[in-house]
């Protein structure tokens, strides 16, 4: 492997960078062993119930699509989130709203692969107007408004308490059964609420600064950066400007 040598770095710092790369290099391969045990998984439950959700035509008009549905054809696994954003919450969960952001990017890529949905117990139409304004336009929405499903998937507590939390189904020889779940964030002696972050772009972009992500959390709404008024040139320079144009 060719080291690389930057511009007026230390002979310490190439070390340290050097200890660094050998522990990414063994975290890279752990993340590949457990995607491997992953993907080994026995046959899971078969689904409760063909579940009926709720989502929007592009025509506006309410229709009803079963999670049976869901799988395209030549596309057997169905990754399906579950949005924190109940009928009773003012606002949606900030976290899985950024979470969206950035899996909103990457649909299109992930619809190559696999199907691709997100489900919120909300009425359908308050989840595409959020939607919308969030500029999510690659993502499939569904609403749970009116079926068991984020109960019975450890999406919403039997309190009505939101959760998110992201399923993998799998479809074979007509059958549906559920394939994987982010348990990681439920309380046990090794869980840990930040379930998501391997799929979270924010986050990994973050570590790699000096600063880290530190204890900041992002916002619902990003402040928008005021934009730099347009220079007037003076009089003067506009008529130089012009008499150089004859």
């Amino acid at each position: 492997m060719t080291q690389l040598t930057f511009p007026n770095q230390s002979p310490g710092y190439r070390q340290a960078r050097a200890d660094l790369s050998k522990a990414e290099a063994e975290l890279k391969a752990q993340v590949d062993r457990i995607a491997a045990l992953r993907r080994a998984l026995p046959p899971g439950g078969v689904l409760k119930k063909d579940y009926v959700f709720e989502e929007l035509t592009a025509g506006g008009r309410v229709r009803k699509v079963k999670l049976s549905e869901l799988f395209e054809d030549g596309k057997e696994s169905l990754f399906l989130y579950s949005f924190m954003y109940g009928p009773k919450m003012k606002e949606a969960c900030p976290m899985c709203s950024s979470f969206l952001d950035g899996l909103n990017g990457n649909a299109p890529h992930i619809a190559q692969r696999m199907n691709l949905a997100v489900v919120a117990r909300s009425p359908i139409q308050r989840i595409v107007k959020f939607a919308n304004a969030r500029g999510w336009s690659n993502l499939r929405l569904l609403s749970s408004a009116r079926n068991g499903y984020n109960v019975d998937y450890f999406g919403e507590s039997a309190d009505g308490d939101q959760d998110s939390m992201a399923n993998v189904f799998v479809r074979r020889n007509g059958s549906v059964r559920h394939f994987w779940g982010t348990e990681k964030q439920y309380p046990t002696p090794d869980s840990d609420p930040c379930h998501m972050d391997m799929m979270w772009p924010l986050w990994n972009v973050l570590d790699t600064s000096p600063e880290g992500r530190g204890d900041w959390y992002p916002p619902l709404n990003v402040p928008a950066k005021p934009r730099s008024a347009k220079k007037t040139p003076r009089k003067g320079k506009r008529k130089q400007s012009a008499r150089r144009k004859r």
